[in-house]
């Protein structure tokens, strides 16, 4: 395979890209080992030895120091790995690896999601919040219905009183703005126009 370009990145490493559409990402020492430079040829022994012995084992590192911080989605972290320069094959033996241990969780992130957000977010917001975070419409809806305790009524007036909304002498702008601000969490037009007036 001829590499076709080496792009030097921050941090001493640099994208390699070969003549069959296959990039990966090296650190200089790394690529100098294999004499990688624009223009030479790299052997699939050597490029079978680097995605086997770097690219998987780093992929794999990096996909479960993403997850001690935080509970992800696998699709998620899927975007992850691919904004870190690996390919969809080496993303796929690390979800593989990771979900042989189950440390990853769509539910379990959506259920952890939802019960620290249900405080100050509606029933459709938090869902539209999961959407996003790639977590299938099934999931979801068995998520929300095991774990959404919240009043939506009750929730919107707990938001109310921390707002410092008073209904007696709030002006039409007042009305104006927390109409946006309890939208923009995800409240019914029904809902807020009940509890505003």
């Amino acid at each position: 395979m001829e590499i076709t370009s080496l792009v030097k990145l921050s941090k001493g490493r640099a994208k390699i890209c070969l003549d069959n559409g296959t990039d990966f990402v090296l650190y200089k020492k790394e690529y100098e080992s294999y004499g990688i430079e624009e223009g030479a040829f790299l052997s699939d022994a050597d490029y079978h030895q680097i995605v086997s012995e770097i690219l998987i084992p780093r992929c794999k590192k990096r996909a479960l120091h993403l997850l001690e911080k935080q509970d992800r989605s696998e699709k998620n972290l899927r975007d992850k790995l691919k904004e870190g320069g690996y390919s969809t094959d080496i993303i796929d033996v690390a979800i593989d690896y990771i979900n042989e241990y189950g440390y990853l969780d769509d539910a379990r992130m959506a259920a952890s999601h939802v019960r620290f957000y249900q405080d100050s977010r509606s029933r459709m917001r938090l869902k539209q919040d999961l959407m996003q975070k790639g977590i299938s419409a099934e999931v979801i809806e068995r998520v929300l219905d095991e774990e959404y305790t919240g009043d939506e009524q009750d929730l919107i007036q707990k938001l109310l009183v921390k707002k410092g909304y008073n209904r007696e002498e709030a002006t039409y702008e007042d009305r104006a703005k927390m109409y946006r601000f309890l939208a923009g969490r995800g409240f019914s037009s029904d809902a807020i126009s009940k509890a505003l007036n």
